[in-house]
């Protein structure tokens, strides 16, 4: 059995939805998109102890040295990713050039990469001026996420975005696309009553809309592979995914559970990164959510409103209605 709500909600911010009346005043946050730095202690803590034992750091020694006092970031990575010491020690023995690599070859670059966050906080500044900008830290963790937010920051997960960007340039671009996921991630809420009786839709315009702003602000498609393949099958995409909303929607139980069969029909669609169902890329529920905010967004009278009620998503069924997705594919 497993929690799916506690998934959905495991990747938003624990913040409560802005006001709608009065409009906000605008932002006098700290972080300045024009002098926004990465905070990479943690990263530089890890990469000394793995110098210092030559690649053979023991579960104290991580506990003691970079899990202990590990700044903020760390403690937001640690649940449902790093867990422990003893996890992150026992993935280190496992996978020694995942580290290697992280610490040799991408570390070096994070500093570089300050240019690509201010340039996505720029442009998230113009899109949305109020709603604040988050912190941000570069930690290493267990192989296993590319970067979470919480109230107020954002965490990368550098082994797995060095694992995804062979090259220094497509590290740069991998790195400025994951600021701008995880800053939506900052802003919205948890999720509503109303999320939670449609899991699977919940999760896709959760995923999907952080992609979708990723794309206006950075003009790139996050996974331009993915959405080639999911663009030339998109009526039997959305008919599928409209299968397995149901069989997620009728396996919840009143306490959050999820039957086996419920808990596939999820995993289809999230979860699955490195690991996708026989030909279909990873994470393909993104995907879904991103195609809906942009139908969304395309038939607004006021596309800044619709793009607040996009992240704030408190009625996913009123979105998907009114966006109008997936009508053309059913005439």
């Amino acid at each position: 059995m497993v929690l799916i709500p506690a998934l959905i909600a495991a990747s938003i911010a624990a913040q409560p939805a802005p006001p709608t009346e009065p409009p906000p005043a605008p932002t006098t946050d700290a972080v300045d998109p024009l002098t926004a730095r990465i905070d990479d202690s943690a990263a530089q803590r890890f990469a000394q102890l793995w110098r210092d034992t030559d690649g053979k750091p023991t579960a104290d020694q991580i506990g003691e040295r970079y899990l202990r006092d590990g700044g903020r970031g760390v403690e937001v990575f640690t649940p449902y990713r790093i867990r422990n010491a003893e996890h992150l020690a026992a993935t280190v023995a496992k996978n020694p050039d995942l580290y290697r690599n992280a610490v040799e070859r991408c570390l070096p670059w994070v500093a570089d990469t300050n240019a690509e966050l201010r340039a996505s906080y720029l442009a998230l500044r113009g899109l949305l001026p109020d709603r604040p900008l988050p912190q941000i830290a570069v930690v290493i963790g267990p192989g296993n996420s590319g970067g979470t937010a919480d109230t107020g920051i954002q965490v990368i997960g550098l082994e797995v975005l060095c694992r995804l960007s062979p090259t220094r340039e497509s590290f740069n671009g991998k790195m400025r696309q994951f600021f701008a996921h995880e800053t939506v991630h900052t802003f919205q809420p948890r999720a509503s009553a109303e999320a939670r009786k449609n899991p699977l839709l919940a999760s896709a315009l959760v995923e999907g809309v952080a992609d979708y702003i990723t794309d206006v602000a950075t003009a790139r498609i996050p996974d331009a592979e993915r959405d080639t393949w999911a663009r030339a099958r998109e009526a039997q995409v959305w008919r599928d995914f409209q299968h397995d909303a149901a069989i997620v929607q009728a396996g919840m139980g009143s306490d959050g559970n999820a039957t086996p069969e419920a808990e596939a029909a999820y995993g289809r669609w999230f979860g699955n990164a490195g690991s996708p169902p026989e030909g279909w890329p990873g994470e393909l529920g993104y995907w879904v959510g991103m195609r809906i905010a942009q139908s969304y967004v395309a038939q607004a009278q006021d596309p800044h409103k619709a793009i607040d009620t996009l992240i704030d998503a408190a009625d996913p069924a009123a979105i998907l209605a009114d966006s109008g997705y997936g009508h053309d594919f059913e005439r």
